[in-house]
């Protein structure tokens, strides 16, 4: 079986950063004493998780077992439960893998998490796509592309198809002249006609780089006098309509895509605490600070707050802790 993919360090807006100095022997031994015996010191487990990134918690992981000849893992979910276990196990879990099993579940069972496919296959690298098919397929012995056109059908399974194939193009910088040459052509293919050629729309929205993309949006503008959201709001509906939408406001603004996906997991009845651990989770070490400052400039109130007024316990002590406010 193939290795694991080397280890993600964090960014510079990552709100979890590497323990400096690290001591992984330290830190599976207070791990150990944290579960050993009658009760569980969660303070302790919370506090270690949140002051190691991604990377070192594998390594304790590696450490705890050598020390200890237990899987820290097991150890953990004989100790904690509910939401609060599954915020944890998702913390060591390494980032392609992570995101390779929430596409499996996303597809997995009845109907599909289409939500979850989008969100995934339209924010992350070329490289990060190539290894999500890589390690899908070393866990469960099937092709991710082939799982999602069985899951899904028409425009939106071209769209997914398109997006999984993780060769969208490398532009820096943007041509203005193919700018306003695709833009004509998104036109075309919408408002200047009767109904829609998604085709079009697909293909531009797959294969162009961010920049390109942004270009393209602003000489949309220029041509049609509407906003492309707005266009494709008019024009496409259902799960084509956001799929298109989360790859143009992914386009635009990353970290503000995330945010209105943390906004969305918690406003309203219920928490959909599935989305809720995976964003906060997928972009601790990429963009949370950013996503932070996105969140209370769109929502007039911060991302901390949200997380007190809807969650609890010590799955609200760990969110809050891995997004920098504990």
């Amino acid at each position: 079986m193939a290795a694991a993919p080397p280890p993600i360090w964090p960014t510079p807006l990552g709100t979890v950063q590497p323990a400096d100095p690290f001591n992984p022997e330290t830190a599976s031994q207070a791990l150990r004493k944290a579960m050993k015996g009658l009760g569980t010191d969660e303070a302790t487990i919370i506090k270690i998780l949140t002051t190691h990134c991604n990377a070192q918690r594998r390594e304790i992981e590696k450490v705890y077992k050598q020390m200890h000849g237990r899987d820290l893992l097991d150890d953990l979910k004989s100790e904690l439960s509910g939401k609060f276990e599954s915020f944890v196990l998702a913390l060591f879990q390494h980032p392609r893998i992570y995101d390779a099993k929430e596409c499996n579940s996303a597809i997995s069972g009845v109907g599909t998490n289409e939500d979850t496919l989008i969100e995934i296959l339209a924010t992350r690298s070329n490289a990060e796509i190539k290894d999500i098919r890589d390690q899908y397929r070393l866990l469960f012995k099937r092709e991710l592309e082939r799982d999602i056109q069985a899951d899904t059908s028409g425009d939106f399974k071209r769209l997914l198809t398109s997006l999984v194939t993780g060769n969208r193009e490398d532009r820096p910088q943007p041509d203005v002249e193919l700018a306003k040459k695709e833009a004509n052509e998104l036109y075309k293919a919408g408002e200047k006609k009767l109904g829609t050629d998604e085709a079009v729309f697909n293909r531009i929205l797959c294969l162009r780089s961010n920049a390109q993309l942004c270009e393209t949006f602003a000489q949309y503008k220029a041509i049609s006098g509407k906003d492309i959201e707005k266009s494709i709001a008019s024009e496409m509906s259902g799960n084509l309509e956001v799929g298109c939408l989360a790859i143009v406001r992914a386009a635009r603004n990353t970290p503000a895509y995330f945010a209105e996906r943390l906004y969305k997991s918690m406003a309203g009845a219920g928490t959909k605490d599935n989305a809720l651990i995976r964003t906060v989770v997928s972009r601790s070490e990429v963009d949370m600070a950013a996503i932070k400052q996105e969140f209370n400039r769109m929502y007039g109130k911060t991302l901390a707050s949200f997380v007190k007024g809807d969650t609890s316990g010590d799955y609200k002590k760990v969110i809050l802790g891995i997004i920098g406010e504990q």
